[in-house]
């Protein structure tokens, strides 16, 4: 029986934290908190070492459930695990910052978390309410805090050791830009929508030269339409290699040096997602020239605003 190929286990060392991002990572976007802890608990059977987690997907408790489970009975060791989750929107004045992520991994029930992302670059009115909105029934922002404060009390964190590294997420390549001009702990994560149909290239050339790892989600078109998956170029590839076109997309993403999310509550698919082999080269060159589509699916970049419907598929 022939090992399996080496592109599974990738991972991308990371300029400060824990050492390596497992490069295939779980995210947990599900709605269901049921579906949630069985979800991570095939995951983590399956071979997913990197969980990708938030506030504001509201099941941190159902993934710190399945977390526990598998550290209690020996069948992963933390130093091997990589656990992300995120600072949302109505928390972003630095008083907000320490106890949100408290609450967040006393949920996870971990002693540390390895990456605390800042979920969006948009401030919302802080309080109890995650998408607050005004008389008109608008997006309610925060013009009271900026982003350079919100970071500084986010790297106050670091200091205090129950969080390793820190990352950004939804973001533009200017804002990244901003943040690294006045940033003390430079991110060590940027996560964003990134896929054959919205590569990214300019912002993963950047990535690269600062020692930040690009964290894709969305790598598989997350079910929307004009499918990703259904793609003429990447079908033919994938007839071609003997492997799914979700297969495919994935060694694409690891091997052009980015950490690819996806999520499944299905076991077989999360399996499968796991199953990865190195494309050839001119394959990767075949996708990253002829596919020629250019379609962003969320744009919570723009807003803040979430914007997909959580779907448990």
């Amino acid at each position: 029986m022939s090992s399996p190929d080496p592109l599974r286990t990738t991972r991308i060392p990371l300029s400060h934290g824990t050492g390596s991002l497992p490069a295939l990572g779980f995210g947990t976007l599900i709605p269901d908190p049921l579906a949630t802890t069985e979800a991570v608990r095939a995951a983590l059977r399956a071979g997913f070492r990197h969980v990708d987690c938030a506030e504001r997907y509201r099941n941190e408790q159902s993934v710190g459930e399945a977390l526990q489970e598998a550290l209690d009975v020996g069948v992963l060791q933390r130093e091997r695990l990589f656990v992300t989750t995120k600072l949302w929107n109505n928390n972003h004045r630095p008083d907000r910052v320490r106890p949100a992520f408290e609450a967040s991994r006393k949920r996870l029930r971990l002693e540390y978390v390895d990456c605390y992302m800042m979920h969006t670059p948009f401030a919302f009115r802080p309080g109890d309410e995650q998408d607050p909105r005004d008389a008109r029934g608008q997006v309610a922002y925060d013009p009271g805090v900026t982003l350079a404060q919100t970071w500084q009390a986010m790297e106050d964190l670091i200091e205090e050791g129950r969080c390793k590294s820190l990352g950004l997420s939804n973001v533009t390549l200017e804002q990244v830009q901003e943040v690294i001009a006045f940033a003390r702990i430079k991110p060590a994560l940027v996560q964003v929508e990134s896929h054959p149909y919205l590569p990214q290239w300019d912002l993963l050339d950047y990535c690269r030269s600062q020692g930040i790892v690009l964290v894709a989600f969305a790598a598989l078109g997350h079910g929307m339409t004009p499918r990703v998956l259904d793609d003429p170029v990447i079908v033919a590839v994938s007839r071609r290699v003997g492997k799914t076109p979700a297969q495919v997309l994935l060694a694409w993403a690891v091997q052009r040096g980015t950490a690819p999310l996806t999520t499944s509550t299905q076991p077989r698919r999360i399996e499968e997602n796991v199953d990865i082999a190195t494309l050839p080269e001119d394959a990767m060159q075949q996708i990253r020239e002829q596919v020629t589509s250019r379609v962003r699916f969320n744009a919570v970049v723009r807003s803040g605003v979430p914007g997909f419907i959580p779907r448990g598929s």
